[in-house]
This record gives C-alpha cells, sequence and structure tokens, in this order.
C-alpha cells in the first residue's frame, strides 16, 4: 500500500479568497493511500452492503471488488457495458451507468443485468455518466456524450434526468454543457450537478412532485482539469473532484480545505463500516482517506430494512480458523459484540463501536485477546444493540 502525505493548500492563497481552515473535515497529518492500482481508468467507488468496494474500470469493461481485510482486488461483473458510475437502488441492486450500452442498468445478486433507462421520447440516451437514488427510490442521473461520437447523439442535449419506481423517465435539465456528477444535500431538498469542462457546479431546490427549479450557480473551480463526482456528508458539506484532487465546500458555499491527489480524481464516494473514509477513484488507481465526517445518504436501501437489528449466523460454520459474522441495522446504533466459550468466559472483544444504518460484516479468527489460537469447541457470538440482544452459536474444529 503506498502512502502519500496531504498537501492541505490553503486555496485563498492561489484564488485570493479566504480558507475557512477550522472547518475542515481533514485531520491534521492525514494520509491518501493507494488501495489498489493497475487498471486503465477507474470510476463510480461504491461501497457495497457486504463490507467492499467495487468500482468501474471503463475501457476494461469490468466492475471490480476490493476486499478491505485482504486488499485484493478481483472481477465482481464482466462485462460491464463500459460503466461508470454506480449506485445502489431499494433492494440493493447495482445500479450501472453503461457508456457502452448507453443505459442505466440493474445488476441482481444472481449477476444478470436488465435495463432501467435506455430511451427518452423513443431516442437512445447519449452515455448515462453518473447517478444518486433518493430514499424513495427515485433515481437521478446525467447524460453526458463522453461515451459516443456525435454522429451517434439522437438527443441533441445533455440532460439532468430522473427515473421514477412506476417505470417513467423525466427530463429534468438541460441546461448544462456537460452534466457529469450529481449528488443530494444530506435532507434531499437539494440536487448538486457540475458542469465538467466548465468547472462550474450548480445546485438546485428539490420540488414536492420532484421536478428541480432556481437553478443558482453553486462555485465556479479554478485550474486545469474538470469537474467530476460528488458527494456530501452529514454535515452538508460538498465533495467534488476537480483540479489537484478533491475540494471540499462548506453548505454556504466557501471553500474548506482540499484534499491533494497525485493522479486526477475521477469520482469519490463513503464507505467502510462507519462511513468515515473516502474512497477516490484518480486515473488508473484506487485511494482511501479517514476524515472527520460521516457521509451522507450513504444507500437508499436502509429505509427498507428490518427495524431494530439482525444478526446472521456466521459464516462457515463449522469454521477452522477464520469466520465472518454479519449483522444488519435498519438505524445507526451503538453496538458490543464479544465471543464467549462454554463456561459463559468472553475470550474476545469483536467490536464497541457506533454503526450507521446497513450491513456490516466481523471476522474472527478463533483467538483470545492475547493471540493466541483457541481449542475445539462451541463458541457464542453475543451481539447487544442497546437494548436488545442476540446470541449465535459457533462450531470451531481444528
Amino acid at each position: 500500500m503506498f502512502k502519500y502525505f496531504l498537501q492541505f493548500i490553503a486555496l485563498g492563497l492561489l484564488i485570493g479568497a479566504p480558507v475557512i481552515m477550522a472547518q475542515s473535515p481533514v485531520p491534521a497529518g492525514a494520509v491518501v493511500d493507494k488501495i489498489a492500482a493497475g487498471f486503465q481508468f477507474v470510476e463510480g467507488p461504491l461501497w457495497h452492503p457486504d463490507g467492499f468496494l467495487i468500482f468501474s474500470d471503463i475501457p476494461a469493461s469490468t466492475v471490480y471488488k476490493w476486499d478491505p481485510a485482504t486488499g485484493n482486488t478481483s472481477v465482481f461483473h464482466k462485462p460491464s457495458g463500459n460503466s461508470n458510475g454506480l449506485s445502489l437502488d431499494l433492494q440493493g441492486n447495482v445500479l450501472l451507468c453503461q457508456h457502452g450500452k448507453r443505459r442505466v442498468a440493474r445488476r441482481s445478486s444472481d449477476g444478470s443485468e436488465s435495463a432501467v433507462a435506455e430511451t427518452y421520447q423513443g431516442k437512445k440516451l447519449n452515455s448515462p455518466n453518473d447517478l444518486t437514488v433518493k430514499k424513495d427510490g427515485n433515481i437521478f442521473f446525467t447524460d453526458p456524450p463522453y461515451g459516443i461520437n456525435s454522429s451517434q447523439e439522437e438527443l441533441k442535449f445533455y440532460g439532468i434526468f430522473r427515473y421514477s419506481p412506476a417505470g417513467e423517465l423525466v427530463l429534468l435539465d438541460k441546461s448544462l454543457n456537460r452534466p457529469n456528477g450529481i449528488c443530494f444535500s444530506p435532507d434531499e431538498s437539494k440536487l448538486y450537478v457540475n458542469d465538467s469542462q466548465a468547472l462550474k457546479i450548480y445546485v438546485w431546490d428539490v420540488q414536492a412532485d420532484l421536478s428541480i427549479a432556481n437553478k443558482t450557480l453553486f462555485y465556479s473551480m479554478t485550474g486545469g482539469g474538470a469537474a467530476d463526482g460528488m458527494k456530501t456528508d452529514t454535515e452538508g458539506r460538498l465533495y467534488s473532484s476537480g483540479p489537484g484532487g478533491v475540494w471540499i465546500f462548506s453548505p454556504d458555499k466557501k471553500v474548506i480545505d482540499k484534499i491533494a491527489v497525485p493522479e486526477t480524481v475521477t469520482n469519490l464516494n463513503w464507505g467502510d463500516t462507519d462511513y468515515q473514509t473516502l474512497f477516490i477513484t484518480a486515473g488508473v488507481s484506487v485511494y482511501s482517506i479517514r476524515l472527520n465526517a460521516v457521509g451522507a445518504a450513504v444507500s437508499a436501501e436502509t429505509d427498507l430494512m428490518p427495524q431494530g437489528f439482525e444478526l446472521a449466523q456466521n459464516y462457515p460454520n463449522p469454521f477452522n480458523p477464520n469466520t465472518t459474522i454479519a449483522f444488519t441495522l435498519s438505524q445507526a446504533t451503538d453496538i458490543f459484540a464479544a465471543v464467549y466459550n462454554e463456561r459463559g468466559q468472553q475470550v474476545y472483544e469483536l467490536t464497541r463501536h457506533r454503526y450507521l444504518p446497513g450491513r456490516h460484516q466481523l471476522a474472527w479468527t478463533a483467538r483470545d485477546e492475547q493471540g493466541k489460537l483457541l481449542p475445539s469447541g462451541v463458541y457464542f457470538c453475543r451481539f447487544e444493540a442497546e437494548e436488545q440482544v442476540q446470541v449465535r452459536k459457533m462450531i470451531y474444529i481444528r
């Protein structure tokens, strides 16, 4: 894993405006880690609810999976239709913006694909680029022409669209030259979209009928390069790819900080069990950095999760010596989990942490607190989630 010390550039020195550094979510002395490399052109990072990162390699027509436990990368979905942006629908299926197939598609859990949106008023879309899913299931996406040449264009404009759960495709705006990155404010009352080559970020008010209105210039970046993927955190800060790395803005349009990245940033997203890690796709590599912030609108499917929490049976079971314990939360919850032997003695503390809604995984290697391998036998995994307790029996065979 290659590490680059971040260069926290006071942007006020570059553009003549003051920077409110006190609000920066970037810890002093933080580092950006290169966690995967050697691809062709990466995009669309997405933290999967099963506890791993997926991302697109557009020219390779492949979605890759990065395992945080091992640091290894493997193929998640291929061919991907030259996918770019990725997201999740309400059921936890992966949504893909496919340049090659000129559509938004859905990948089911069995790996099969189905079209979500591919034509508007009988004409093919250009090449859907990025998307975000509202908590009610509506899919908002941008449709610039980056995946096609001008002779293939049928729409003759580059739109921002909404696809409803009922199957209706609605054009929201066609005023931008190259609409690209797209995301909501934490309360979903505002929609941010950037105009890539113009380096401008715009914001609209989301209306009760899900149209967008009151278009306003949020910020105009300077420097070489382009604007691309964007996300917000729970405090309403906006994170946008831009010249030199990731630009961080306060909700009132002030530049707070900039995360320097050694390659051209294409997109970014939140992940890890607490959603305080920002994953960044850039050039041929994927980077990550821990921040003093929590990602907003982590995934729409959390609204459909069971109330409280669910503890799954460990897998594999019986096991030797590695096993995985998965649990699902419907809301942010303080979790204490530990492993006990048959005499009721605690042998290992798995976690004592606050987790966001979603599916999470913990690993146990059949060792005690001192790292000593335990004897074969029956063990119990006990989870405490506020006022709820769940226990699962585990069988360890050496």
